[in-house]
């Protein structure tokens, strides 16, 4: 048996009494504050450029994102002047907050106060990592001096700031006690409480106290006991906005942070799609839609989804997932049967109720919600069912085709999908329909036709005279009946094609105007039971549904059913 997982030490969760959180619910959006220009560009193979960098920037105001943070002004030449240009190019509105990271280290809060000269709104983001194992294999320091380091740069930022807000600069602070996770929560909440303390935190300008899960090491509802035992423990608490920055080493970043926000955090620092160190940060996206799903305004605007996409893959040179949740290009779609058929009704439930509410089968959002309804919600391979066929032909085509009609046509295109063993797409399934359907014109045709009504009190009576065409042979057939379909059928009673009965019959518009065409669709069984579908379009009512019949006579004759 392997061993190895024994060299890895567990996580010792944090003793609480009488949780509350697990009874909690989300009712608002948090205070957003995107991190994708910062520890997401950071993340990079090629970070990000001057001009990608502004694209990026300016999509962030553009989906509503009011607190960004640009950079680390103090790590390099490169990022000092970005951040100069977003400040004196103007591209800072005065509603957005930008935000700069510093190492809790002099000279470079000295270079950051430099990098933010001229700015109207600024946070200025400071840390220095607080886990047990940082200070034993990384510091050498007790928690003593790791205390000290935090609350001189808490003094030198409080004395540098204070030019800067006289001169009418809104300068507000944030302190990340850097691998929150991995600190003792005690230890967590005395260094913090010492933070506020030199930053002379009020209830009224209040000290935003990031609590970042730098590296994930523990189950999110573990996260959410210490976050709670964090925010009962600290002095003062209303002098703190209480901020998350998770990570996803695990693969719960977004669970962590949705459980951090039920135990009182009020603020996330996350990245579009999830970019960032290793597994990356937790998913802005994901994090609001959820909130949607939910009937909570995330107060983000993500209903272009796609031309966010392409901006994110173009700036990052990354790419999202095909998986990836409310974005990917397979999310909104069904290959599976069953799937496909519930989807289907419950499109159909929707339009027959005029219900107010999104109520379809396996799709948590209307995919129209983030500008994806011209995408195929139902995609054909060997898995589909019967009704996926119909449902691409309604959705891509306007071909309304009767229930009754799916199992056939569905095994037309299984047969294909078979054949081929690939996805079909909705032009090859419409080929498929053509062919089989709309493109059968022998061994009988429909050379001329005419219609005679006369209507005695009330009753209609319709006849019908036409020429058809058999091969080389030409004959005239007449048949009367109180309709058109019913004066045809007649008509065609006693020739070699009558060994039919007809069962059903179904017609709609599929454009609109007064150039639309009709559709009809003819269900005709033989003598044996088995059934036969035809399908007729014309700009005549009257004569669409003969067309169908005829087909479905044909398609009869060419299957050499006896």
């Amino acid at each position: 048996m392997f061993n190895g997982c024994k060299k890895y030490i567990p996580f010792h969760p944090q003793p609480i009494e009488n949780r509350t959180w697990p009874d909690k619910i989300i009712t608002k959006a948090p205070v957003w504050c995107s991190v994708d220009l910062r520890d997401g560009n950071q993340a990079l193979v090629d970070p990000m450029n001057l001009r990608e960098k502004l694209d990026y920037f300016h999509t962030l105001i553009d989906i509503g994102i009011k607190e960004i943070e640009i950079g680390f002004p103090s790590a390099s030449e490169t990022e000092y002047e970005i951040c100069r240009e977003l400040i004196e190019g103007g591209h800072i509105p005065d509603d957005v907050t930008i935000q700069v990271l510093v190492q809790a280290r002099p000279h470079l809060i000295q270079k950051t106060f430099e990098a933010i000269e001229g700015a109207k709104n600024v946070i200025l983001h400071f840390y220095n990592s607080t886990s047990t194992l940082q200070r034993k294999v990384v510091f050498h320091m007790e928690m003593e001096g790791v205390t000290q380091i935090a609350v001189d740069a808490a003094d030198l930022i409080y004395e540098l700031s204070q030019p800067m807000i006289e001169k009418g600069m809104n300068l507000r602070y944030e302190y990340s006690p850097e691998s929150f996770m991995g600190t003792e929560m005690d230890n967590a909440v005395e260094i913090c409480a010492a933070v506020l303390d030199h930053l002379h935190a009020t209830a009224e300008s209040r000290v935003i106290l990031n609590l970042p899960t730098t590296v994930e090491n523990c189950m999110p509802n573990q996260f959410a006991d210490m976050l709670e035992y964090f925010i009962r423990s600290l002095p003062g608490r209303e002098r703190a906005i209480i901020s998350l920055h998770p990570h996803n080493d695990r693969g719960t970043g977004v669970a962590t942070t949705e459980m951090g926000l039920l135990a009182g955090a009020e603020r996330v620092e996350a990245t579009l799609f999830g970019n960032g160190e290793r597994t990356g940060n937790v998913d802005m996206v994901t994090l609001a839609m959820n909130m949607y799903t939910q009937g909570i305004d995330p107060e983000l605007d993500f209903s272009d989804i796609n031309k966010i996409r392409d901006m994110y893959e173009r700036c990052t040179k990354m790419k999202v997932g095909e998986r990836q949740p409310y974005v990917g290009k397979l999310v909104f779609t069904a290959f599976s049967g069953s799937h496909q058929d519930a989807i289907n009704k419950g499109v159909q439930w929707m339009k027959a109720n005029d219900s107010g509410y999104w109520e379809v089968p396996y799709l948590p959002i209307d995919p129209a919600d983030v500008g994806r309804q011209y995408e195929p919600i139902i995609r054909i391979n060997s898995q589909s069912g019967k009704g996926g066929a119909a449902f691409v032909m309604q959705q891509n085509f306007g071909f309304d085709l009767p229930k009754s009609m799916h199992p056939e046509f569905g095994h037309i295109v299984q047969l294909e999908t078979d054949r081929v063993g690939t996805e079909l797409q909705p032009q090859v399934i419409f080929d498929l329909f053509k062919k089989e359907y709309l493109d059968i014109d022998a061994p009988y045709k429909l050379i001329k036709h005419s219609f005679h009504e006369e209507t005695t009190d009330g009753h209609s009576q319709v006849t019908f005279t036409g020429t058809l065409q058999h091969k080389d042979t030409k004959f005239v057939v007449v048949g009367e009946g109180n309709g058109p379909i019913d004066a045809f059928f007649n008509a065609i009673h006693g020739q070699k094609i009558d060994q039919f009965t007809f069962v059903d019959y179904k017609e709609h518009a599929i454009t609109n105007g007064s150039d639309s065409m009709a559709v009809a669709y003819i269900q005709l069984r033989d003598k044996n039971g088995k059934d036969f579908f035809g399908v007729g379009i014309s700009h005549n009512i009257n004569l669409a549904p003969l067309k169908g019949i005829l087909c479905a006579i044909n398609r009869y004759k060419q299957h050499h059913v006896s």
